[in-house]
């Protein structure tokens, strides 16, 4: 859903000339087994700081890091290896302030959960949706519950720097199914731009980024963006850009296409499948 009656304003910091943050998380992924069908399915296990999650995983849906619908002193609850979630930095935008949370230690320290896994997506698929319509070559825009954000890669940077998620990505120029395909051509090349823009301002976080693939319902522009991004020093990939109109007939092809190129030995994060299809894989 798109809030209809947000206003519609722009978030702007004020940030040095040269913007060099340092976010240090020591990620390891290591392959368990592999689908015996002739499938690429497979099973891993992946380290983040020394929190082990199991994959396939499913993801918690946040807000601001607390999931929906349960308290975090019944998480343990729902399953003893439940220990990743999903955030948004968007939803850290407004209130507290990155330096706020920065101060008190990350998205971690905020929340007294430092044994539990965060991945930073910019969208939720519920209240940050992508506005194509408003995206430039200098940043990606969102209707949120705030209003209309503009996320640039310095402001969005700034955002992952103060929260310290286990595993971050980077900034993509998500497009739905019906753009132009020049229009999707534009996603890809600003998405590879904006993801060298992050990693240059994050030198010693490759370890934990994941590189955005996009590219909407076109698979030769979804080979392009996943070959640019396996040719980046990134720790996984985000395949990005679903849940945005495509068909579910259409997404085997797509992944497929996908599979093909990125490298084998990495962890994958794919969400805007249906809720709560939110997997490490």
């Amino acid at each position: 859903m798109v809030p209809v009656a947000a206003p519609t304003h722009s978030f702007c910091v004020h940030l040095p000339a040269v913007a060099n943050f340092k976010l240090k998380v020591k990620m390891k992924f290591v392959v368990k087994a592999w689908s015996t069908n002739g499938s690429r399915a497979r099973r891993g296990k992946l380290n983040m700081d020394g929190l082990e999650v199991d994959t396939p995983c499913l993801l918690l849906a946040t807000r601001k890091g607390l999931p929906h619908f349960i308290t975090p002193d019944l998480l343990h609850s729902l399953h003893p290896t439940a220990r990743a979630m999903q955030i948004s930095p968007l939803h850290f935008w407004d209130c507290p302030s990155p330096s706020t949370v920065e101060a008190i230690g990350g998205v971690h320290g905020m929340l007294s959960m430092p044994e539990y896994g965060f991945i930073a997506i910019p969208r939720d698929s519920v209240s940050c949706i992508p506005d194509p319509g408003r995206s430039t070559k200098f940043g990606a825009s969102f209707e949120t519950p705030f209003g209309h954000r503009m996320a640039k890669p310095v402001q969005y940077m700034e955002s992952i720097c103060a929260l310290k998620p286990s595993l971050w990505s980077s900034l993509p120029d998500e497009v739905p199914s019906w753009v132009s395909d020049k229009r999707n051509r534009i996603s890809v090349d600003r998405t590879t731009r904006w993801l060298d823009d992050c990693l240059a301002m994050q030198p010693t976080g490759s370890e934990s980024a994941l590189g955005a693939v996009v590219g909407g319902t076109s698979i030769e522009q979804r080979e392009r963006s996943a070959s640019e991004v396996a040719s980046r020093n990134v720790a996984g990939f985000w395949l990005a850009g679903f849940g945005l109109g495509e068909s579910i007939d259409d997404r085997p092809a797509l992944l497929d296409a996908i599979m093909r190129i990125l490298p084998e030995g990495k962890p994958r994060h794919i969400s805007g499948l249906g809720l709560p299809g939110i997997l490490i894989f």
